[in-house]
């Protein structure tokens, strides 16, 4: 499933191309499972509104919509998950069409934005106002940081991914960023001193920003708004390295589940 890094990374690209274009019409498929709103209630809201900024908030992608005539101001959002296996790609109208297409945008400029997902466990919906759960991982300071955290007797991994927590973490960049901070994910979360939640804090930001710069982590389907792989997968230190050496200690990396999810760690490495 994409997270933080890749979100940002598609709407960065979308925003940079289809910002300031307008929605001239809206298909949508006939697949029911993709539309969080009514078939109704999307093409009502994006047709014929100009997209006046792409951005993400937390795991979501979000059009800011504007009708034409009111100065801009966006009077609704056009919400996208992308699930385990969506994306959002510019086409040019006569491109061949993909076998899990689910919408087509048909812009002004000519071109078209579509949104396509093999498995279908991507959302479309529209919204006044979006607002994330919890807070947004690359702006939050250390103590709001540590105060999440206080009192939790959850692993610190599956604290990491409580989206109510912080919105966008997601399994690999929680692996990450517990390796560099030298934590095991099975740790109690209220056991952490304030000198591991510090590297830790530090930890998560610095994997975030870097996963950024390189596009995010191409590990399956995901790939950014015009169809090109990530590569943070090569800088990858404890996720997907099962029974490899750790790239410090050389000691195999171990794999164990918490809540259903995967965690790749170094028993020598991490506390």
């Amino acid at each position: 499933m994409p997270e933080l890094p890749e979100v940002e990374t598609i709407a960065r690209g979308l925003a940079k191309r289809v910002a300031g274009d307008v929605i001239e019409s809206v298909w949508l498929g006939s697949k029911p499972e993709p539309l969080k709103s009514s078939a109704a209630q999307i093409a009502s809201a994006l047709e014929h509104s100009r997209i006046s900024d792409v951005r993400r908030v937390g795991k979501h992608i979000v059009f800011d919509l504007a009708r034409p005539g009111q100065n801009g101001t966006p009077q609704s959002q056009w919400i996208v998950h992308l699930g385990m296996t969506g994306s959002l790609l510019v086409c040019p109208p006569g491109s061949e069409l993909a076998k899990h297409t689910h919408a087509i945008l048909r812009l002004a400029s000519g071109r078209e934005l579509r949104f396509v997902d093999p498995r279908r466990f991507g959302r479309l919906s529209v919204i006044e106002k979006f607002e994330a759960p919890g807070i947004e991982p690359l702006t939050i300071g250390f103590e709001d940081f540590a105060a999440l955290f206080r009192g939790r007797k959850t692993p610190i991994k599956s604290a990491l991914l409580n989206q109510k927590l912080l919105s966008g973490v997601g399994n690999i960049y929680a692996d990450e960023s517990l390796f560099r901070a030298r934590i095991r994910p099975r740790r109690r979360a209220s056991s952490l001193t304030r000198d591991e939640l510090r590297r830790l804090h530090a930890a998560l930001k610095r994997v975030l920003l870097e996963a950024i710069r390189l596009g995010g982590s191409s590990i399956s389907d995901y790939v950014d708004s015009d169809g090109e792989e990530g590569f943070f997968q090569l800088r990858h230190r404890a996720y997907g390295r099962e029974g490899k050496p750790c790239l410090v200690c050389k000691t195999p990396i171990k794999r164990l589940v918490i809540a259903g999810r995967s965690s790749h760690y170094c028993p020598r490495c991490q506390k």
